[in-house]
């Protein structure tokens, strides 16, 4: 399995075989849903932009990689780079929406998502940027404390689940073909010729 190289080492970090082999291709992730996006979207407003470890002990995404999360994310903000939003707790559509709209001769675009073409940023330009994009889209913490994130299910009880269901579809195709026998046995007798009564007299045609 392939490993993003910014990304630390670990079972957590390894992009899957249905992961998407390019970053710019939609806007939601392969193997995604768009209620796990909503999740993922309530839960970088809660826990911060980047702080995928808190995502993941939260278990509100169970079974979803560091680099899926981190890739999901670029597609919420529209952008390549995330580094100016380390930490912020902000909603990532808001910024995503801003950015779909952006113009201008020196932005480039892949597939309507911004492409970081300039140098890396030192960490203060960095830590500038972040400042600014804390008081334009930093939530409240009385917002921020509100958000309640959803559990996922573990898989053992996913499948627990699914066991109870197909017993549950078993019981009742049984019925069906219990029903579907009676009903062709009854035509059946139904079309059955009837025997003539027996003479009394015997001998007699």
């Amino acid at each position: 399995m392939l490993r993003p190289q910014s990304m630390p080492t670990g079972e957590r970090n390894v992009l899957r075989s249905n992961d998407s082999a390019s970053l710019w291709n939609c806007t939601i992730s392969p193997g995604w849903t768009q209620e796990e996006v909503n999740i993922l979207r309530l839960a970088l407003m809660k826990f911060g932009i980047g702080n995928w470890s808190k995502i993941v002990d939260s278990q509100c995404l169970i079974g979803k990689t560091v680099a899926q999360l981190n890739l999901q994310t670029q597609r919420m903000l529209g952008q390549q780079s995330t580094a100016e939003f380390a930490s912020l707790h902000v909603d990532p559509l808001v910024i995503g929406k801003i950015n779909s709209q952006k113009q201008g001769p020196h932005l480039k675009r892949k597939n309507n998502l911004i492409v970081n073409t300039g140098g890396k940023l030192s960490k203060e330009e960095k830590n500038k940027k972040i400042q600014e994009n804390k008081k334009l889209y930093g939530l409240s913490p009385e917002i921020v404390q509100n958000i309640v994130l959803p559990t996922a299910k573990p898989a053992s009880d996913s499948i627990i689940d699914m066991e109870t269901e197909l017993e549950l579809l078993r019981s009742e195709l049984l019925n069906v073909r219990g029903k579907i026998k009676n009903l062709v046995d009854k035509k059946n007798s139904e079309k059955e010729p009837k025997q003539p009564p027996a003479s009394i007299f015997p001998g007699a045609t």
